[in-house]
């Protein structure tokens, strides 16, 4: 019980981190990205303008753009992902979207945490925690929603504010169910990621940039 208390704290604040600060201040903003609607087999997604797009970018097209899998090829290397665009179509539907504009590509994952909840962070092209697409989509949550390692989910500064920030969990994370889970890294991309932990935060901290620095060169998606 006594060490429960004293990480809970620690987990407040790594989880308050995990929320993607607003696009506004992202430096060198770019035009807000005009607002979409998608149909779906599963329903109608809504993508409306917020911020500015820290790289150009455009809302998903009418038509949904789902994929099965997604690769990230990084300088740390390969991260594959399948895709469940079955139970949260809305954010596949972005996600792909941004990979086939080419907007993850050449951008670094800004955070790690070793504490806690284990996470990799990346999607923001500014590398500072500030940047997003320029339009904003719903959660697509659940109450039983968890987080064990090998899941990819989207980053959020609250409800119903996902735009382009993600997380790689590495780790087995108490996360509580705020975070869409939208696919799940095979045993090599996760073996990826826990390298990356293994050299810790720049600086010897917790919570922060990883010490050696992770780009994501390219990306795609395939049905």
């Amino acid at each position: 019980m006594r060490k429960r208390l004293l990480v809970l704290p620690v987990v407040a604040v790594l989880l308050a981190g995990l929320a993607a600060c607003s696009p506004n201040s992202a430096p060198e903003a770019q035009p807000t990205a005009s607002a979409s609607t998608t149909v779906t087999q599963t329903g109608t997604c809504s993508y409306p303008a917020a911020g500015s797009a820290a790289k150009p970018a455009s809302a998903p097209a009418s038509e949904p753009e789902l994929a099965k899998t997604a690769t990230l090829t990084t300088s740390a290397g390969d991260i594959a992902i399948t895709l469940d665009g079955d139970k949260t179509p809305c954010t596949v539907n972005s996600f792909v979207s941004l990979i086939s504009q080419g907007y993850f590509d050449n951008t670094k994952c800004h955070r790690l945490t070793t504490q806690g909840i284990f996470v990799l962070q990346c999607g923001d092209p500014t590398g500072t925690g500030t940047g997003g697409p320029g339009y904003s989509f719903a959660d697509e949550t659940s109450p039983d929603m968890t987080y064990p390692a090998g899941t990819v989910a989207m980053a959020n500064a609250g409800a119903n504010t996902n735009g382009s920030q993600f997380f790689l969990v590495y780790e087995d994370s108490s996360l509580p169910p705020n975070y869409t889970v939208f696919g799940h890294m095979d045993e090599a991309g996760t073996a990826v990621v826990q390298a990356i932990a293994a050299k810790g935060v720049a600086g010897g901290r917790q919570d922060g940039a990883p010490a050696e620095a992770v780009t994501i060169t390219s990306a795609a998606a395939a049905q």
